[in-house]
């Protein structure tokens, strides 16, 4: 099992699933390039980070594998995916997006950068590179007894590390690229539609970054898919863990071959 998580995080997204997980598949939670405890890369992409998970796997010797899609992690996952289709054994979606169905109001400005990048939409397309806008990734749009349950130590943790030595210019040139990776959605649609891998999808419904349409697009691709809609928001294990292994969990056993 392959958890790859989002921005601003690291693997430590995943702290409350590995134990149980592990009881279940050999577990992979790596930091990605320039996130966490891994180091920065020379040329920043999606591509580059995914290729750097491939060389990983290809040390571990890992043959067959699901594959956790969680926001930026969903990017990378779909390039190894796609370079290796016939090793996937499954996927399991979580606040993903791969449909323009998924873009809300917040991502107006990002999509005015991508159009035209000049100094003054980059100021705008970047606002969430902040403490403010780093602790919003875990609490903005949760219900207030949700958001109590959130701890602050995450997001904390994520803005230190941000702050380090070439770490903005990592999130300045993956926000660039996204952009990219939306380009690739048709490419991405296709994929999902031959191969039809097995999916779960655990999906933190207050999340104000990913719409909820992106859900039945998802479903369009996947008419297979087993979904499940939590009262979290876009950190959904930070609140709802405990069901979400249990349904990981289940959906392993099911599909392992």
């Amino acid at each position: 099992m392959l958890l790859l998580h989002g921005f601003p995080s690291s693997a430590q997204t995943f702290r409350d699933v590995v134990p149980h997980l592990s009881q279940a598949a050999y577990v992979i939670a790596p930091d990605l390039p320039g996130f966490g405890q891994s180091d920065v890369l020379p040329g920043v992409s999606f591509a580059a980070m995914g290729d750097a998970i491939m060389e990983l796997l290809e040390h571990l010797s890992i043959g067959p594998r699901y594959i956790y899609l969680h926001d930026f992690g969903a990017p990378v996952g779909f390039h190894i995916a796609m370079q290796a289709p016939e090793l996937v054994l499954g996927l399991i979606i979580q606040n993903a997006n791969a449909h323009a169905t998924g873009f809300g109001a917040e991502w107006a400005s990002t999509q005015a950068f991508w159009a035209d990048p000049s100094p003054e939409n980059e100021a705008k397309a970047t606002t969430h590179l902040t403490f403010e806008g780093t602790r919003d990734q875990y609490v903005a749009n949760l219900p207030p007894d949700v958001a109590a349950l959130v701890s602050p130590k995450g997001w904390e943790e994520d803005w230190r590390v941000m702050c380090m030595p070439g770490r903005m210019d990592t999130q300045r040139a993956i926000l660039v690229d996204y952009g990219n990776y939306v380009a690739r959605f048709d490419a991405i649609a296709d994929y999902l539609a031959h191969r039809q891998p097995p999916s779960l999808m655990l999906w933190g419904r207050h999340d104000p970054f990913f719409n909820l349409r992106e859900i039945h697009s998802w479903l369009e691709d996947l008419p297979r898919m087993e979904a499940h809609v939590f009262d979290a928001g876009h950190f959904m294990l930070e609140t709802h863990a405990p069901a979400a292994v249990s349904l990981m969990v289940d959906f392993i056993k099911r599909t392992q071959r």
